[in-house]
């Protein structure tokens, strides 16, 4: 049992569920008052929420290899950023095949993530982890989600042409197939939530079903990466990071939050740069606009950063 980290954990998921609740609520009434937001805010909010969780992944290489080991280091490093670009290349090139293999890619990476979350917060209240098939009620719908839901949302269409008219049709003949697959799914996970009595995990099916099925598409799903699953891996990071367990250790929780924020603040401005340089010098791949390719980088971060995370979430099965 470890209080200190316990809270940190309670932190996150309380300032995850707020956010959410607060999109839910807004665009609740937004429904009820017949007005709708137009897509050039919606793009607005999106990219700001998505800039919001970038940080949460900028810091893998703090965390995996140990910096006492220069040349592990630099290799580790080396080794990131090329496949970060080697995927970056193929999603640029091949967009609605990139598009939909890092879909499934995120989907998983999400629910799983979120699922290791919850199974180290249990283990700092000391309680007994769950087995696979528990975690997997959870984490494969808790992934899918806010994933499928929005994507597949007749509104994503005039959102998705407007931010690449390739990837508007991603989802072809089977887009209603998709969407029942991931409800259905849904549904299974919540019962068998419920009846193993896991009202926590099953409060937060229920609440990003809601997100998923209420907000527009874009704000939906930047939300939840930001304001979601952001917020709760960079709880995750705490442990590993000396001075946020410091303060954690001083019943700080949230200074032990920001100082696992502070570390990846330099990759928000670092994606902005490189968003803009590549709109600018190579238009063919990068002219649908910001978000675009702003969401470009996120997915070809996504892979390296999946496969450092994964390091971590193997754990649960052990």
């Amino acid at each position: 049992m470890d209080i200190a980290l316990s809270r940190v954990y309670e932190l996150a998921s309380r300032s995850s569920r707020i956010a959410v609740v607060g999109a839910i609520i807004t665009f609740g009434i937004f429904d009820l008052i017949s007005f709708e937001l137009p897509l050039s805010g919606q793009i607005v909010i999106a990219v700001i929420a998505l800039l919001i969780g970038i940080p949460h992944g900028a810091i893998d290489h703090l965390i995996t290899i140990p910096r006492e080991s220069r040349v592990r280091f630099i290799t580790f490093i080396i080794f990131y950023i090329l496949l970060a670009v080697a995927a970056g290349f193929a999603i640029a090139t091949w967009n609605q095949i990139g598009f939909q293999l890092i879909l499934v890619i995120s989907a998983l990476h999400f629910g799983f993530g979120d699922g290791a979350f919850k199974s180290e917060w249990n283990e700092s209240r000391g309680i007994t982890k769950d087995g696979f098939v528990r975690i997997s009620a959870y984490a494969l719908p808790a992934g899918f989600l806010p994933v499928i839901l929005p994507l597949t949302d007749s509104r994503a269409l005039s959102a998705l042409n407007r931010i690449n008219p390739e990837i508007a049709n991603w989802s072809g003949a089977i887009n209603q197939t998709l969407r029942n697959i991931t409800l259905i799914l849904a549904l299974i996970g919540l019962l068998l939530l419920l009846i193993n009595k896991n009202f926590q995990a099953a409060l937060d099916l229920l609440l990003l079903a809601i997100l998923s099925l209420l907000a527009p598409p874009l704000i939906a799903f930047a939300i939840y990466f930001g304001c979601w699953h952001a917020v709760r891996h960079t709880a995750r990071l705490v442990p590993k990071l000396p001075k946020a367990l410091l303060h954690a250790r001083s019943i700080k929780p949230l200074k032990a939050f920001i100082s696992a924020v502070i570390p990846g603040l330099y990759a928000v401005l670092g994606t902005i740069a490189l968003a803009l340089g590549l709109m600018f010098f190579r238009p063919e791949y990068f002219d649908t606009g910001l978000l675009w390719t702003i969401l470009v980088i996120i997915w070809a971060l996504t892979i390296p950063h999946m496969l450092t995370t994964a390091k971590f979430d193997l754990q649960l099965f052990k």
